[in-house]
């Protein structure tokens, strides 16, 4: 009989359900954990429903989850970061792409590409790798993270993968003393713009096309809202910011909040995978202003650490909402409405048993 559980779905049109499963045996080199929680993120819901091509095509079956907090409860013999009963998470990353790029400190943009926590070819079985929407996991210890006792450890799981991928580009381009937007405000909305303000931003702005969102962003640490859909706030807000970090995570028009930046400023998005539509970006602002428009994929491992101790430091989670396991088609549903204040997080221990 399997010895794990998970919900997981084996096409694109099905609701994910209870499978049972077995997890590989703990190598050398690895750490299982028994998982607490794991957050749900956007990209779950693009993923168990193949809204994503190319690189991201999905692998079926699909067992989504990349924000996961638990204990560890077994290593190898080789481990030497953790020990059994630590506080620990896990988040896009579960291994290299190739042993060449052991120490290299970019693991996820590296080429072969690495191994993601789900619906990538398992380096050890070749099969598909199962996420954490279930009840273990078993990882190489390099890709397992120390929680802080400070922090909750369900409010602590978003941070795996929504809190280092906003805190990678804040560091990138850096926010100290500069005045910082935050576009979108979903689960990395929100993060966002709380790690702007712990990184030292002298100002923070969320940009909504919900006027409705403005106490909520206040409530996370900005100082200001502009109503993207209210052209005179658009307006009075031009050349005002320094960076806009854009959390939102289909095509949209780029123009507006390029309008906002001063010279010289960035647009960093990381919700978005896919092509803008024409005419989204207009290069003659570009040019005029000598703007930058990047992007950023995640955080590497030592960003992943640095973005959970400076939360730990700053009394930082995320808001979330606790389910049910047996909740979590709901949930996607939900959370496509944006129905959500700010992130879903599943709690383990209402799986049901494998058998």
């Amino acid at each position: 009989m399997p010895t794990n559980i998970g919900y997981a779905t084996d096409d694109a049109s099905s609701p994910l359900r209870p499978w049972p499963f077995d997890r590989p045996a703990v190598g050398r080199e690895d750490v299982r954990i028994d998982i607490a929680y794991c957050g749900v993120c956007h990209s779950d819901v693009h993923q168990a429903r193949a809204e994503m091509g190319g690189a991201l095509a999905t692998n079926f079956p699909c067992m989504p989850g990349h924000e996961i907090v638990g204990t560890v409860a077994e290593v190898g013999a080789d481990v030497t970061r953790h020990a059994v009963g630590d506080r620990v998470g896990v988040g896009c990353l579960v291994y290299w792409g190739d042993e060449s790029q052991r120490g290299v400190e970019d693991e996820q943009y590296q080429q072969p590409p690495a191994v993601f926590t789900y619906n990538a070819p398992d380096p050890d079985t070749g099969e598909v790798t199962f996420g954490g929407y279930s009840d273990e996991i078993v990882v190489h210890e390099h890709f397992v993270l120390s929680i802080p006792d400070a922090l909750d450890l369900a409010a602590a799981a978003p941070l795996l993968c929504a809190g280092v991928t906003t805190y990678a580009p804040l560091t990138r381009w850096g926010v100290q003393d500069k005045v910082v937007g935050v576009a979108g405000l979903g689960g990395l909305g929100h993060l966002g713009l709380k790690l702007a303000k712990a990184l030292g931003a002298s100002r923070v702005v969320a940009l909504t096309t919900s006027a409705d969102k403005a106490d909520g962003a206040r409530a996370s640490g900005a100082d200001d809202v502009v109503v993207m859909t209210d052209e005179d706030a658009v307006t009075d807000a031009a050349d005002s910011l320094d960076l806009v970090l854009s959390t939102i995570p289909t095509a949209f028009d780029m123009n507006p909040y390029l309008s906002l930046l001063a010279a010289n400023g960035v647009l960093a998005t990381v919700g978005l995978l896919e092509p803008i539509g024409e005419g989204a970006i207009d290069f003659g602002v570009v040019s005029l202003k000598r703007l930058t428009i990047g992007g950023s994929l995640i955080g590497n491992l030592q960003q992943t650490q640095e973005v959970l101790d400076l939360c730990a430091e700053h009394g930082i989670t995320a808001d979330i909402e606790l389910i049910a396991a047996d909740r979590i088609n709901e949930a996607f549903d939900r959370l496509v409405e944006g129905d959500v204040r700010f992130r879903f997080v599943i709690d383990s221990s209402t799986l049901p048993d494998p058998s």
